[in-house]
């Protein structure tokens, strides 16, 4: 069973054949993953009553307009919430900025158990085999999208002209609850983290030369209808982007929307190449502390962080 945690992602075996483009300068270490996102609702008790309830997370942090919240007590934040008093909901178009999230689960039979919950509680959800996972998409109260996954261990993924070969089927859902066996969903387990996120952006060229070119993660699919998915280290997407959104304008100031989303490296050394290698691309750089922020075309902002401090 595939135990994908959230500080290693399995890798590919010994002499696996390669995949992927890496970008022209600078590149992502292979341990890089993403971190914590940060979102503005309108209504706090209203999301946290959410949150808790349909995706089964945990208060680590509360404060007047704040909350943080994480798998298990101890673990590492996930989601932050951030309170703005009628904050516009997501309209149905979408807007310029987050598709959706993405919480990782650690196995299949988890997943499952998820499902299972969701049916308990009649929360309606989509459905998706996308070959390298199999996800559940939900929104939640301001319209904000959030995928549930797990992923295929990586010898089960292919390869075809050097992409990953991944696409949207229906999901197996007789399979899917039999993996969970009879174990009964008690909220997002130990392991859990934000595998991804998928943003809504106005041109997949302005977002690789962003995304690839500036921050140096490699196009892992670019062939798939409208998007092109990013990652490092050979996972199947860090990152999302797509035009999916027809017509759509950035999320602005008063709108429920992601504020920043954070991509995790190995040393503050790593980060600060990260940046420099965005400043190089033209983009504005804050550098706060061993990190710092990038806002892409559409207004998006990444924050890159090291995990580990020099010493």
């Amino acid at each position: 069973m595939n135990r994908t945690t959230a500080n290693s992602f399995d890798q590919p075996a010994a002499g696996a054949v390669a995949y992927g483009i890496a970008p022209p300068g600078y590149r992502l270490p292979e341990a890089t993953r993403v971190g914590t996102v940060r979102l503005q609702v309108a209504d706090l008790a209203r999301s946290l009553d959410w949150y808790q309830r349909v995706l089964g997370l945990r208060v680590l942090e509360r404060a007047e307009r704040l909350a943080v919240l994480g798998a298990a007590e101890g673990s590492s934040p996930l989601v932050e919430l951030r309170e703005l008093p009628g904050a516009a909901p997501v309209p149905r178009r979408g807007r310029l900025g987050l598709y959706h999230f993405a919480v990782l689960l650690p196995d299949r039979r988890a997943l499952g158990s998820f499902l299972r919950h969701l049916s308990d509680i009649g929360e309606r959800a989509g459905m998706s085999d996308h070959l390298v996972s199999e996800a559940i998409y939900l929104s939640d109260p301001d319209g904000l999208g959030i995928e549930v996954y797990a992923d295929r261990p990586r010898s089960e993924w292919r390869v075809e002209d050097r992409q990953l070969a991944m696409t949207t089927e229906p999901l197996d859902v007789d399979s899917l609850l039999q993996a969970a066996g009879g174990e009964p969903w008690s909220g997002m387990p130990a392991g859990t983290a934000v595998g991804h996120v998928h943003l809504f952006v106005g041109d997949l060229e302005r977002a690789a030369e962003f995304y690839h070119a500036g921050l140096g993660l490699d196009k892992v699919v670019w062939s798939y209808p409208g998007a092109l998915f990013l990652s490092a280290g050979g996972y199947h997407h860090h990152l999302g982007t797509n035009t999916w959104a027809v017509g759509a304008v950035p999320a602005g100031a008063g709108d429920a929307r992601l504020l920043e989303w954070e991509l995790l490296v190995p040393t503050p050394g790593d980060a600060a190449r990260a940046l420099e290698s965005l400043d190089r691309a033209g983009a504005q750089v804050e550098r706060v502390g061993e990190g710092g922020l990038a806002r892409d075309p559409w207004g998006t902002a990444v924050r890159v962080r090291a995990v580990r401090r020099p010493g």
